[in-house]
């Protein structure tokens, strides 16, 4: 199968990925454009079963559904059954093909390893894009995307919402106010998974459901045997698919240490967890993350700091002086715990409730752009409001993709790290040119396929079932840039 037809993009869209100014919508059309802010966008969704319904929700009081995508129309039949104007597809491309000169705006709601491809089909079209998180599946996929964004110009937003709750903006404030003194160790932890995780791969191929087109979920990943147990949820734990806890919470939770330390490249990376298998993500997860000092502010400096994921029920240890009734994990089943050398800050999931654990009550300057009503649909109405705004004089979004592909980035990274723990070392991490600079030529891996625990008459047996020994650096390589399937294919890097 080939991508979506790039016709219309090579006759107007060219400009664009080259840096040109965008065209205005009296030449090109309103949806290479942007709309006056009284029009309604057209906008498609992809993905529409679970958090999509929630991003459209929030969305169509004042713009227009157009068209609405899904894979699995048995569990997007409600959704379907809601907009019933709205033409209905199985393949995204084919939506591209038949309405590209009618839409405004996608929504991407899909599994973790199809949002690139589709966010990017969308881009190249000029059309102004809302991904959930996280962004990408890859390392390269969030650096295409980034510079995607930069080279067409369209609105852009990733789907962790907490970027625009005011506790993101308070940690920021604080931090930059100099309320902590300087910050050189960052803790993060989820309760999750709350899905399953760390199990073997199914050995028995089920039956497709006839409401399922399986070619169009498994997309770019390699094609395995059907099984209820990959989706329409269970996904997230699958490597071919998702990404773990890391990928469904660390959008959320890393962000606000991304945000307000100024972080972008880490230069090391370690991880350990629980049994690590070849195709499902561990039960639990530690992570570690060193990134270089950064440009001072006025008010704080910016050392090295190093960065901790916990999840699984893994934590950090209780800071000292934390009050001793309080449960550590904070709202929203997440926590940040930013160590300053003047105090210590803490925050739940998204930023939520921050608080010193000093308990001075801080009275830094508002400096940071509020977002009304963010956790409950202000996400996604400034997402709309930058997408009719003129590219030239746009107010950028919460979680512009200049933020979220970076951010992205060193959530991936985790999932790197937590891959590649049986080269026992701290990875070096060239963050420019996206490798690993202390794994060898002639280095190998081997990743356990199966975990075959058993118990007969009492006695335990842990025989596990490993793969053959693999190139480490070509198995790290494809894990920073996959190869796709064949017939799946991203648009060429802008420069």
């Amino acid at each position: 199968m080939s991508n979506v037809s790039r016709r219309d993009f090579l006759k107007t869209g060219a400009a664009a990925l080259a840096g040109i100014t965008i065209a205005p919508s009296s030449i090109l059309g309103k949806s290479f454009g942007h709309v006056a802010p009284s029009d309604k966008l057209n906008i498609a969704a992809v993905g529409i079963g679970g958090m999509g319904h929630a991003n459209i929700l929030h969305v169509k009081d004042t713009e227009n559904i157009v068209a609405l995508c899904d894979v699995d129309w048995k569990y997007a039949k409600g959704v379907f059954d809601e907009f019933p104007n709205a033409k209905r597809y199985w393949d995204y491309r084919k939506m591209y093909d038949e309405m590209g000169k009618s839409i405004d705006a996608v929504i991407v709601a899909t599994a973790d390893h199809t949002h690139a491809i589709i966010t990017a089909d969308a881009m190249t079209m000029g059309k102004h894009v809302y991904c959930q998180k996280p962004l990408t599946h890859s390392v390269y996929e969030s650096r295409l995307l980034t510079k995607l964004a930069a080279s067409t110009g369209v609105a852009t937003q990733m789907g962790n919402q907490g970027s625009s709750d005011e506790g993101t903006d308070l940690v920021c404030e604080w931090i930059w106010n100099g309320e902590i003194g300087e910050v050189t160790k960052v803790e993060c932890a989820t309760d999750r998974p709350i899905w399953p995780q760390g199990l073997n791969a199914p050995e028995k191929e089920e039956r497709i459901p006839k409401t399922l087109n399986w070619d169009l979920f498994t997309g770019p990943a390699k094609m395995n045997p059907y099984s209820s147990i990959y989706t329409p949820w269970n996904w997230r734990g699958w490597w071919d698919y998702g990404t773990g806890a890391l990928g469904d919470m660390a959008c959320h939770i890393l962000h606000q240490p991304f945000k307000a330390l100024h972080l972008k490249y880490p230069t090391k990376v370690e991880a350990s967890s629980t049994l690590l298998l070849n195709a499902c993500a561990p039960q639990a997860q530690h992570v570690k993350m060193i990134f270089p000092a950064r440009d001072n502010m006025p008010k704080v400096a910016m050392p090295e700091v190093e960065i901790h994921w916990y999840d699984g029920g893994m934590m950090p240890e209780r800071p000292k002086g934390f009050p001793a009734t309080m449960q550590l994990m904070q709202s929203g089943g997440g926590l940040t715990i930013f160590h300053g050398t003047k105090d210590t800050l803490i925050c739940g999931c998204y930023g939520e409730h921050p608080f010193l654990l000093s308990g001075r009550v801080p009275n830094a300057p508002k400096v940071c752009r509020r977002v009304p009503n963010a956790m409950s649909g202000g996400h996604e109405k400034d997402w709309v409001r930058a997408c009719k705004e003129s590219p030239e004089s746009r107010v950028k979004t919460k979680s512009d993709f200049s933020e979220a592909g970076p951010l992205n980035e060193m959530v991936v990274m985790g999932v790197l790290a937590v891959r590649l723990q049986a080269l026992n070392r701290t990875l070096e991490w060239d963050g420019e040119n996206m490798r690993f600079t202390n794994i060898g030529d002639d280095e190998t891996i081997k990743t356990c396929i199966k975990d075959g625990f058993t118990i007969h008459d009492g006695h335990p047996s842990f025989n596990k079932t490993w793969t053959e020994p693999v190139n480490a650096r070509a198995f790290a390589e494809e894990l920073i840039k996959h190869q796709y399937r064949t017939g799946w294919n991203l648009p060429d890097m802008p420069r």
